[in-house]
């Protein structure tokens, strides 16, 4: 009796313990924009090296914790180029994710970042990021990377990395290159804290300068 007892309250702990898990994870929710593929589209995208397969019908739910909300929006952004050919740094945390023209901002040719300061250490769980969806393209090189330093030169995590031959001087990256599409790019952060997020790229598959449309950082004020 007593054993039986036991196991009952063994399995009545772990149904709690379970039950409490799931309901403080929720799936990320974000708006996605509108699709807006236009023009020609580039012969051989899908021939680039270990470029990641073409996602088929909706993306499957991310869970992140209960509260996570978009830290980025209407957050400072500031970039390796200081004055773009296009567009303004704050657009890519103005909430407006479509792809029509006067939504991005276009730096120059080349090794280039856009860093954002989410004011104060979080914890983040997911960055869903968007360059450029009126057309088919890869951005090469692309690396991001967590910090509490805004100089990113110490105490940097690295959470995507896509540069296979070190171009950007960052580290051989294992990530895969990825054709942008009106989905965004889902990032998993894994919870790494930091105030500071940098996003690098090298050009793309149509031109050699680099776009934002939109970043959102996902994640909840660091305890």
């Amino acid at each position: 009796m007593k054993n039986s007892f036991f196991k009952l309250s063994v399995a009545a702990a772990l149904f709690a313990v379970t039950t409490v898990f799931a309901e403080d994870q929720m799936p990320l929710k974000t708006d996605l924009p509108k699709p807006l593929f236009v023009g020609t589209p580039v012969p051989g995208l899908d021939k680039l090296p270990n470029l990641e397969p073409a996602r088929k019908g909706k993306r499957p739910d991310f869970m992140v914790p209960a509260g996570t909300v978009n830290l980025a929006k209407g957050k400072k952004v500031t970039a390796s180029d200081s004055d773009p050919v296009v567009g303004t740094l704050d657009l890519i945390t103005d909430g407006d994710k479509e792809g029509d023209e006067g939504s991005w901002v276009e730096l120059g040719p080349g090794k280039q970042w856009v860093q954002i300061d989410l004011e104060k250490e979080a914890a983040i769980s997911a960055i869903m990021l968007w360059h450029f969806h009126s057309q088919a393209r890869v951005y090469f090189d692309v690396v991001v990377q967590v910090s509490d330093d805004p100089a990113f030169e110490k105490g940097v995590t690295t959470i995507f990395n896509a540069d296979a031959n070190n171009e950007l001087g960052l580290g051989e990256g294992k990530d895969r290159p990825y054709i942008e599409t009106c989905q965004g790019k889902l990032i998993d952060a894994g919870g790494v804290k930091g105030r500071y997020v940098r996003l690098y790229s090298k050009g793309n598959t149509t031109n050699k300068l680099n776009q934002y449309i939109e970043v959102e950082v996902f994640g909840k004020p660091a305890a």
